[in-house]
C-alpha cells in the first residue's frame, strides 16, 4: 500500500492523520473509490467531477484543482507500482477544534491510498452472491443525499453487518417506502426479459460510476434500460440480478433472503456485461 498524504508518498504503515481531524471526528469530507486496471484509471475525470460536486453539497472547498487532484492519485498509483490496484481519493475538512463546527478548520486534507483489494473470492462470483433484506433503512434524500459520497458510511458499515451476521454476503437496503435503494456499497440491477432495472437516485442509491457504465453499454448488447423503483418482489421475479460498484465491478446474485433468483448460473447476460465492462476499461482509462 502507498499512501499520498499532506505532499508526501509514504508507505501505508507510515500514513498518519492528526486524531483533530474533522475527517475522523465527526466523517466530515468526502472521497471516491476508483479502480485501475492494466496501468490505466478507469473513468479518473467522471470520479474527479462527482467528487467535486459531494464537496459542493457539504461546502467543502477542495484544496486542489481537477488537474492537482488527477496527479496526486496518478503519482500514487505509479508509487505503488502494480498494473490493477483500487484508489481511495479523500478530502476530509481538516483539523479543527473540538466540536463540530466545520469553520474551526482553516484547511482540508487530501489523502490518496492506493492498494490491493478483492471484495468478494473468484468462486463466490462464479456462484452468486446471497443478500438479505435488512433491517436498517437508507435515510432520505432529505436528511443526507445518498449522492453525496461523504465518509459518513455509518448506514452503510451497519446494513453489511448484519448480512453478515445472519450469513450473506451482500444487504438489500430499502429506503422509508419500502422501495430498494441499493446494496451495502453497490448499486443493484434486475434483468427482465430483455429489459434491465435499476432504482433511481431519488430512491436513495449513489450515482455509481459502474451502474452509469452498465447503463451506457447495454443497448450495444440488444438490451434497454432504465431507472425504476423497484421492490423485493422485482428481485425475485427477475430473470438475474447483479450489483455494480467500483470496487466489485459487476457482480451476480444467486438468492435475496433465503430464496432463489433465475436459474442460477451461469448468469448469461451478467457475464456479457462484464466481458463488455472489462473492455471498455480499456477505452476509458487514463495511463499511469
Amino acid at each position: 500500500m502507498k499512501v499520498w498524504i499532506d505532499g508526501e508518498l509514504l508507505d501505508g504503515d507510515a500514513a498518519r492523520v492528526p486524531v483533530t481531524d474533522h475527517g475522523l471526528l465527526y466523517g466530515d469530507g468526502v472521497f471516491e473509490g476508483i479502480r485501475a486496471f492494466g496501468r490505466r484509471v478507469f473513468r479518473l475525470d467522471d470520479h474527479l467531477a462527482r467528487l467535486r460536486v459531494s464537496a459542493a453539497a457539504i461546502g467543502l472547498a477542495l484544496p486542489l484543482d481537477a488537474g492537482g487532484l488527477r496527479e496526486v492519485v496518478l503519482a500514487t498509483l505509479r508509487a505503488f507500482g502494480r498494473d490493477d490496484a483500487y484508489v481511495r481519493l479523500v478530502v476530509t475538512r481538516g483539523e479543527g477544534a473540538l466540536g463540530v463546527d466545520p469553520t474551526s478548520c482553516p484547511r482540508p486534507r487530501v489523502i490518496c491510498i492506493a492498494a490491493e483489494a478483492t471484495i468478494f473470492p473468484p468462486e463466490k462470483r462464479a456462484a452468486g452472491l446471497d443478500l438479505v433484506t435488512v433491517s436498517w433503512r437508507r435515510p432520505g434524500c432529505d436528511a443526507l443525499d445518498p449522492r453525496v459520497k461523504s465518509l459518513n458510511y455509518l448506514n452503510n458499515a451497519l446494513a453489511k453487518l448484519e448480512a453478515r451476521r445472519r450469513g450473506a454476503d451482500e444487504a438489500l437496503l430499502l429506503n422509508g417506502a419500502g422501495t430498494i435503494a441499493e446494496a451495502s456499497v453497490a448499486n443493484v440491477f434486475a434483468l427482465r426479459g430483455r429489459t434491465l432495472l435499476t432504482p433511481p437516485p431519488a430512491d436513495g442509491c449513489l450515482e455509481g460510476i459502474t451502474r452509469r457504465t452498465v447503463l451506457e453499454l447495454a443497448p450495444a448488447l440488444g438490451l434497454a434500460a432504465a431507472e425504476r423503483s423497484l421492490t423485493r418482489t422485482d428481485l425475485l421475479g427477475a430473470d438475474e440480478v447483479f450489483l455494480t460498484g467500483t470496487g466489485a465491478g459487476i457482480v451476480a446474485v444467486r438468492s435475496l433472503d433465503g430464496q432463489a433468483i433465475g436459474a442460477g448460473p451461469p448468469f448469461a447476460t451478467t457475464e456479457r456485461l462484464q466481458a463488455a465492462y472489462r473492455e471498455r476499461t480499456k477505452e476509458l482509462g487514463v495511463p499511469f
